[in-house]
């Protein structure tokens, strides 16, 4: 059995068409537009992820976030995509609050959280989130604050250079990208407690063009750490 998603009239336009299903496995995400594409899935228990939750807290995320200090962390996961990062922190002991706008990947994460709450081996991680459908420009101008604001917007596409992992490929169709992204600065700084991270590609201007307090850099990105300083 499936439920379909009809395509927004943009979307038609573009020639996209995307239908959630009910696989096997759990839900999934087809783009009928791809044909050559397998339908997507949103599986924090998969091999890469478990890989990266065993990495430990000395992972650049992990260090980026400040989990190497204080484990119970509260972490707003602004744009959480598949929430992979926000689930890996889970795992490492933070308490995590996973904002995504697209109700297609919010359907998958969900799906996804509840099949992890059913496993023993994850079911703690998994409590230990918490998911919301809704615009991370709208959840940042509310009254609630976090310890850490984590944000991993997409960098502008540039052209056939470097095709997008087909999942982010899907995510930008569904989204346009992340235009807003510049604007989710500052009213994140002003809901974190302690800091503000941000995951760059490793050659990336600063978002909204502000420098950070230190970065932490990887082989093909980095985290931009604004520490935030009480008035």
């Amino acid at each position: 059995m499936s439920a379909a998603q009809d395509p927004a009239p943009d979307d038609a336009v573009r020639g996209f068409s995307f239908a959630l299903e009910n696989g096997a496995d759990g839900l999934q995400l087809h783009a009928r537009h791809h044909p050559d594409f397998k339908p997507l899935r949103c599986d924090w228990t998969a091999a890469e992820t478990t890989r990266r939750i065993a990495a430990g807290k000395k992972q650049l995320l992990a260090r980026a976030v400040g989990l190497h200090k204080r484990a119970d962390l509260s972490v707003l996961d602004a744009t959480a995509g598949l929430g992979r990062d926000g689930f890996t922190l889970a795992a490492l002991g933070a308490r995590v609050t996973m904002i995504e706008r697209q109700p297609l990947f919010a359907a998958l994460l969900r799906d996804a959280r509840e099949r992890a709450l059913g496993d023993a081996r994850w079911h703690d991680a998994a409590a230990r989130t918490e998911l919301v459908a809704d615009d991370a420009l709208h959840v940042l101008r509310g009254e609630r604050y976090w310890d850490v604001v984590h944000l991993d917007p997409m960098y502008p596409h540039r052209g056939k250079q470097a095709l997008p992992q087909k999942e982010m490929q899907l995510l930008r169709e569904l989204t346009s990208g992340d235009p807003d992204a510049d604007a989710l600065l500052e009213p994140a700084l002003r809901r974190a407690r302690q800091r503000v991270v941000v995951k760059r590609p490793s050659h990336a201007p600063f978002l909204a063009g502000r420098a950070p307090s230190f970065q932490l850099d990887g082989t093909q990105a980095r985290y931009d750490v604004y520490l935030v300083t009480a008035a």
